[in-house]
């Protein structure tokens, strides 16, 4: 689409009813391709890697992402300053670049460009308003030097802090989606998702849901729960789903950071396309219209989201050109007992083993 053109915004796309897949991770996903450091986790690939992220940044947008979200997670000055992991570029370089990388790649496509801001460090050691606000101006202003579409909080756990984000963001005249990292049992202060999701709208949200911590699933719960809370209060918004790409039975309150496999060992409970296709058709039913995926959602998760979802989207995205619907190219195989796997029952019913005789199960925690 030609950057002079009026493309549809993301309220526009919501209040018509329409399905809008997110995209993907893209901090884990840099990691483990050498552009992002573990621990620190931030974002100055944008400005000294440009390439690895425009490449993710297309990789989702083949495979069907309406947003393509700013490579900005962990970028507030605060947390720059703490990691030490960035000495010579400042947050407005990374957040000015990342954002002229989404739009050019947007731009290939009809996608939306989300500035994304993220929980700070300032909340948790100074629990200071003015001081938390003052971050999220800072990073609101540069977002709209680049005139992004709409706004994004994600990967909060006190809803606390997320509000205060929103009330900074809607000052943009720009629409506000707020996404806590919390599970069914509330944030990381015992504030219900229900409430959670009832602050955030009063705050000024207009699209509200979750992200990362937990599997899908259990994501599409702690939705339902918001969306109950919210029909309740009489409160209308759209809602929102980008959660973990890694399975978590576990579903205890801190997420996947509170796992022993995290950061490195997570393999074994990654999310299959055929999950993908499961947690994209509940979401959908359960009434939520903007579908992505967070950390260990590849570009392959969100095709698989683009595909469940094409009857009512009325379109495959340009990745399915390389894909056979539930494993029809499997058709071609010369091992017949391949061959026999061309068929959506196989997958569907399918479970699929880990490879390891030995798996621990870690159990219920409470962090």
């Amino acid at each position: 689409m030609n950057s002079k053109e009026k493309r549809r915004g993301i309220l526009e796309r919501l209040n018509a009813g329409e399905v809008v897949v997110g995209d993907g991770g893209y901090v884990m996903q840099l990691e483990r391709r050498g552009y992002v450091k573990a621990g620190h986790w931030t974002p100055e690939a944008a400005v000294e890697h440009p390439e690895a992220v425009r490449q993710l940044h297309r990789e989702f947008l083949r495979a069907g992402a309406n947003v393509i979200q700013t490579f900005t997670f962990y970028c507030s000055e605060d947390k720059l300053e703490i990691s030490g992991n960035v000495t010579n570029i400042t947050g407005a370089q990374i957040n000015e670049a990342a954002c002229d990388l989404a739009r050019e790649v947007a731009n290939e496509g009809d996608a939306l460009v989300a500035g994304c801001v993220s929980k700070t460090p300032c909340y948790v050691k100074s629990h200071s308003e003015t001081e938390v606000k003052a971050i999220f101006k800072k990073q609101m202003e540069d977002f709209l030097k680049k005139d992004i579409d709409f706004f994004i909080v994600e990967f909060v756990d006190h809803v606390e802090e997320a509000v205060w984000a929103v009330e900074v963001l809607k000052t943009s005249g720009k629409p506000v989606g707020a996404t806590l990292c919390i599970s069914p049992h509330g944030d990381m202060h015992g504030v219900p998702p229900g409430e959670c999701a009832v602050r955030l709208v009063k705050a000024g949200a207009d699209i509200v849901g979750v992200n990362c911590h937990l599997d899908p699933l259990t994501c599409v719960q702690t939705v339902k729960l918001m969306k109950a809370e919210l029909d309740k209060a009489g409160l209308k918004a759209h809602l929102m789903i980008q959660p973990l790409g890694f399975h978590t039975p576990e579903c205890n309150i801190g997420g996947y950071t509170s796992l022993p496999e995290y950061p490195f060992a997570l393999e074994t409970r990654a999310i299959t396309r055929w999950d993908i296709h499961k947690y994209a058709r509940e979401a959908y039913d359960a009434g939520i219209r903007y579908i992505g995926g967070c950390c260990g959602f590849e570009p392959y998760h969100i095709r698989a989201i683009a595909e469940e979802l094409a009857a009512e989207r009325g379109f495959l995205p340009p990745a399915s050109e390389k894909h056979g619907l539930w494993g029809a190219a499997l058709e071609m195989h010369t091992k017949p007992w391949v061959r026999a796997r061309a068929r959506r029952e196989y997958w569907e019913n399918l479970l699929p083993a880990s490879g390891r005789p030995k798996m621990p199960f870690h159990g219920h925690t409470s962090r």
